[in-house]
């Protein structure tokens, strides 16, 4: 492995073994709010003004189907003034000027789509740009930022690499200040030769959970822009960077690891790799069912994905959190696998300086001159969840147990494949097209895949997929190899499972359903008791502050009565109340592995009094099995965890619990996670 220690670093900086104490006092960070600095009343008159002109006309342009594909560009200077105002956060001096600012760029955007006018905002013109996309996770307008380099667009056989860029944890950032940011007054460095993307990420989260959505969201929005605009061939997907500093270290890490096969390098810059050692400084009991749900955002677990990403990283050598890159060399170090350039500047503390950063640059851009392969002979890689379980032509489809190691090992052959796993059932491959018999091998089993038969043109299929099972020991061809119409391996497997075995689709826990799209439905009916009631909406009422607050959205909520059919076929179902209270709840109830009375909630073979307890849990939607429905909770850690550390944001409760509801909120009674097959475990 190769290690650069410049300017010549002492050695007496010792590399620290996982699980110990950083080696330097760890930095108090401050996470609590900054100090308001309220606008004069005219400009907040002006704001209010300007707010409802610019809602007016956004109203207006949603009439025109035409204006859809572009109304995000607008609506993102909409929720930033809403924003800022509904939570005061203004925490500059300028932060009344630059919300003004914000809503004329609105309107000004507003009037060109208004107008027919060619949108400028759409070409490289401005280089300096911000653009909008459409949240799959609550329909939202959510903002990332764009910087072209110099002559982007002229040369049309450029192909320029692009990087994503991970911002820090900023108890200032708001969607106002992120637009300022890119106003498009700012010239991009002489030096710049990519391009550079900025996420927003829906704020301070660690890019976990909708945050990570929103990074995968936003890259997806800028190439399928690039390509609509003609540009397609000049940003290139195989020469993508992904890099961050602090919490956009931590971003960068997992999501580095969990998402390899996105990336041609990735540059992460403190950050941490751990919950254990970064919230707590050290081992903390956990319930079972909470430690292994660590492993979901722990990067640390995924540092063998390594071997199919390089990996650049950097630190303050008296930075605390240079213990983030130091665990993964160390891991990687006992594992042999030599993928980690870790640089190191003496004496700097939580700071990426100028000189290194150009130092880190230079080697990414060596990495990703050549770009990573379209089509790897060999693909190794390991999961812990079929959340994160795809890497270039292969998909983990299903695990024999979620939260343990699962290895795969794939690699083409003169006659198709062969493939070694651990704790893997089901598996997908896509292969190029099989014009005579291929075969696979796998863990010592053969498994024959015909020829396809040509076109009606006579031509060859593009890329077929392959799904095999593991019954036992035995490993069977479940479907053939098919044509992929979109030629995407990320159209999940897991449709041959929905409804039986957690997969690539489902898997859990609760807080899974929040990182893509959900509609929360309440009852209108009254609860068998009193309690349920005051429970149900005290967690309604913190999950929409909190979702507007901490993931930047708005909450989509409903009742029984206005929830729609469409909405059932493509949303999780979040159902607050109790059988009495919300019809649906008690028409599914049935199918959940629970009973529910007015005097007993029995679950797991244990009663429960229904007056003093209140079930949560994660199950497929009987009404539709391909998506979750959970039962009365937003995300499931406290409100008072994101004035934390944001690598407190992991679940809290599994899969299931039965809660006892008290004066101060709750006391759980019992929680835990499914098993594969969505049954309670067996201890």
């Amino acid at each position: 492995m190769r290690k650069v220690i410049l300017l010549g670093i002492a050695c007496g900086f010792a590399l620290l073994a996982l699980n110990t104490q950083p080696a330097f006092p760890q930095t108090k960070e401050k996470f609590g709010p900054p100090k308001v600095i309220l606008p004069s009343d005219d400009v907040l008159n002006q704001i209010a003004e300007k707010t409802a002109q610019l809602a007016a006309k956004i109203a207006e342009l949603r009439k025109n189907p035409k204006h859809h594909e572009l109304l995000p560009d607008v609506e993102i200077f909409l929720r930033g003034a809403e924003s800022i105002v509904r939570f005061k956060e203004f925490y500059h001096k300028d932060s009344g000027k630059w919300t003004l600012d914000t809503l004329d760029r609105g309107l000004e955007r507003a009037e060109t789509l208004a107008s027919g006018a060619a949108p400028p905002w759409t070409t490289p013109v401005i280089p300096n740009v911000v653009r909008g996309h459409r949240s799959s996770v609550d329909g939202t307008a959510q903002p990332y930022g764009i910087t072209y380099p110099n002559g982007y667009g002229k040369d049309v056989d450029k192909k320029r690499r692009v990087d994503i860029v991970l911002h820090g944890r900023n108890s200032t950032l708001t969607e106002v200040s992120f637009l300022n940011t890119h106003n498009g007054k700012k010239k991009p460095p002489a030096d710049q030769d990519w391009v550079q993307i900025d996420i927003f990420g829906r704020g301070n989260n660690a890019y976990r959970w909708a945050g990570e959505t929103d990074v995968l969201e936003a890259m997806e929005a800028f190439f399928a822009n690039e390509a609509k605009a003609g540009r397609g061939e000049m940003a290139d997907r195989r020469r993508v960077v992904l890099r961050g500093f602090s919490m956009g270290g931590a971003g960068a890490w997992h999501l580095g690891l969990h998402h390899p096969d996105k990336w041609c390098v990735m540059g992460p810059g403190a950050g941490f790799t751990t919950t254990h050692d970064y919230a707590w400084k050290g081992k903390k009991a956990l319930p079972d069912y909470q430690e292994r749900c660590l492993r979901i955002y722990d990067a640390i677990d995924y540092v063998e994905n390594a071997r199919m990403i390089p990996i650049v990283a950097y630190s303050g050598g008296e930075d605390s959190q240079k213990l983030a890159a130091d665990n993964i060399e160390n891991r990687l170090k006992e594992l042999k696998i030599d993928a980690m350039t870790h640089l190191i500047k003496p004496g700097v503390g939580h700071k990426f300086e100028a000189d290194y950063f150009q130092k880190a640059n230079a080697l990414w851009a060596e990495r990703a001159a050549t770009g990573r392969s379209s089509y790897p002979n060999r693909v190794s890689f390991v999961a812990y969840s079929t959340k994160h379980s795809i890497c270039d032509w292969v998909a983990i489809a299903s695990l024999e147990k979620h939260f343990e190691k699962a290895t795969v090992n794939a690699e083409i052959t003169e006659n198709g494949c062969r493939v070694a796993t651990t704790n893997v059932r089901v598996i997908g491959l896509v292969l190029p097209p099989p014009i005579k018999d291929v075969t696979i091998e796998i863990d010592r089993n053969k498994v024959i895949v015909p020829a396809l038969p040509k076109t009606r043109n006579g031509g060859v299929p593009g890329k077929t997929s392959i799904v095999l099972v593991r019954e036992g020991a035995e490993w069977k061809n479940w479907r053939p190899g098919r044509p992929i119409e979109k030629g995407n391996i990320a159209c999940h497997y897991g449709v041959m499972l929905q409804g039986v075995a957690q997969n690539a689709s489902l898997q859990g826990p609760i807080d899974d359903a929040f990182a893509s799209g959900f509609v929360c439905v309440t009852g209108t009916g009254e609860t068998w008791h009193p309690a349920t009631q005051k429970f149900v909406d005290a967690k309604v009422a913190a999950f929409k502050h909190d979702w507007a607050k901490h993931w930047r959205g708005e909450l989509p909520i409903t009742n029984e009565y206005g929830i729609s059919p469409n909405e059932i076929k493509e949303k999780h179902l979040i159902l607050f109340g109790d059988p009495s209270s919300n019809f649906l709840l008690a028409n599914i109830l049935p199918k959940l592995p629970l009973k529910w009375t007015k005097d007993e909630i029995e679950f797991a073979g244990k009663k429960f009094k229904a007056g003093e307890h209140v079930p949560v849990l994660i199950f497929p939607n009987p009404l539709n099995p391909s998506k979750y429905v959970v039962l009365n909770t937003g995300h499931t850690w406290p409100s008072e965890d994101y004035a934390k550390t944001n690598a407190l944001l992991y679940p809290r409760l599994g899969d299931y619990a039965i809660l006892r509801m008290t004066p101060a909120g709750y006391e759980v009674a019992t929680a835990g996670l499914f098993d594969e097959f969505w049954r309670v475990e067996r201890k």
